[in-house]
């Protein structure tokens, strides 16, 4: 009987030997105490700060996020305040930051830390994770940043960053290349270094590094205590690395929104669960299909829906916004009431524009509730 071969143990492929970390930390250290970023949640080692800031960044600029992340924490100081407020206040709060989901899983999520963690952050990674709203990143990023741990981060900076220091011609977001950078994010984050640079720094640092230096175009090389090690550049690669995929075409969308007049107020709905913008209020809004005409389209939706027959006014003004793939144009009228009655909920009710303030809008609702409060002195209204 032939014996089979033995299996040797398999072993985890280091991209980089410990003396090149070791390297290439000092010099990230020596960088980062000199060009840093100063930011109001670092420093702190306060694991809500860092959530907050953390779920703001996604898909949003540090300079956007600085005064958001201000005036939320103005209002919300600790877990606890957040558990207990509305989610219409977190959602006004957010308003214009976009990606509305974010700010409903971080209300959400600071139920759950109360209810079951007894209002104290769990600091693996594991744990983190089984918090609404709250992926590898974010979770790496709360144990790192608040508790030091030996997390590590891919996010769009370090992502960027890695590639180009590994020289990772393929596309970034397979998943055989993201299992190589985070194999290698945790290969320095894991490395012993002294001088105090612990897990916290470094992924603060390479975070630093990605946005300020490693940008997506024009890479500062010159300047980058990084170049020495980077593959991409040694290759003169760093303008064409990282491979990212091809974003898809952006789709045309026409919607049409109505300011339904009665007695100086205004009708505003909450868009519901499946709806874009869930949880936000808006003036009755709908698509127009292709090659219907919109104002036929909004009397008709109006009547299903809200059960009023409506007297249309022209097209008021107009706005475009951008949502993911989608580039939307909003057709913005005002109306009257000719018959039919609707009354006040949850989800329905009648606003002056003096109280618009107080309801968190979508951005082209805001935007019209803005122009309507500068008309509003020159629009009919019915007595």
């Amino acid at each position: 009987m032939t014996r089979a071969p033995s299996r040797k143990p398999t072993t985890a492929v280091v991209a980089w030997p410990n003396p090149r970390r070791m390297a290439f930390l000092k010099a990230l250290a020596t960088w980062s105490a000199e060009h840093g970023r100063h930011l109001p949640w670092r420093a702190c080692g306060d694991p809500y700060r860092v959530w907050i800031s953390e779920i703001m960044l996604q898909q949003t600029t540090v300079t956007a996020v600085i005064p958001y992340f201000e005036r939320f924490l103005a209002a919300f100081p600790t877990l606890s305040d957040l558990a207990a407020a509305d989610e219409s206040a977190v959602l006004r709060l957010w308003e214009g930051l976009g990606y509305y989901s974010r700010a409903r899983n971080l209300h959400a999520a600071a139920r759950k830390l109360m209810t079951e963690q007894a209002g104290q952050f769990p600091c693996d990674v594991a744990t983190l994770q089984s918090l609404p709203g709250i992926g590898r990143y974010t979770a790496g990023a709360i144990a790192s940043f608040a508790f030091n741990a030996p997390a590590p981060i891919v996010e769009a900076n370090t992502q960027r960053l890695y590639a180009r220091l590994l020289g990772e011609p393929r596309d970034v977001k397979t998943s055989a290349v993201q299992l190589r950078l985070w194999s290698f994010a945790t290969e320095l984050v894991t490395t012993q270094t002294t001088d105090n640079f612990g897990p916290s720094e470094i992924n603060q640092s390479l975070m630093d590094l990605g946005a300020t230096v490693c940008t997506p175009t024009s890479p500062d090389c010159a300047h980058c205590p990084a170049s020495r090690f980077c593959l991409a550049y040694e290759t003169e690669q760093q303008h064409i690395i990282p491979q990212l995929p091809q974003r898809p075409p952006l789709t045309d969308v026409v919607d049409i929104t109505v300011a339904i007049q009665q007695s100086g107020r205004y009708l505003l709905r909450q868009r519901q669960p499946g709806e874009r913008w869930a949880g936000l209020w808006d003036f009755p809004r709908y698509t127009v299909p292709a090659e219907q005409l919109p104002v036929d389209v909004l009397g008709r939706q109006v009547r299903d829906q809200l059960g009023l027959d409506l007297h249309i006014g022209p097209q008021v003004t107009q706005f475009k916004h951008g949502v993911t793939r989608y580039r939307i144009t909003l057709l913005c009228h005002t109306a009257t009431v000719i018959s039919g009655d609707i009354a006040e909920s949850d989800s329905v009710c009648w606003a002056s524009p003096a109280d618009f303030e107080s309801y968190a809008l979508s951005v082209t609702g805001r935007k019209f509730a803005r122009w309507l409060q500068t008309q509003s002195a020159r629009l009919p209204f019915d007595q």
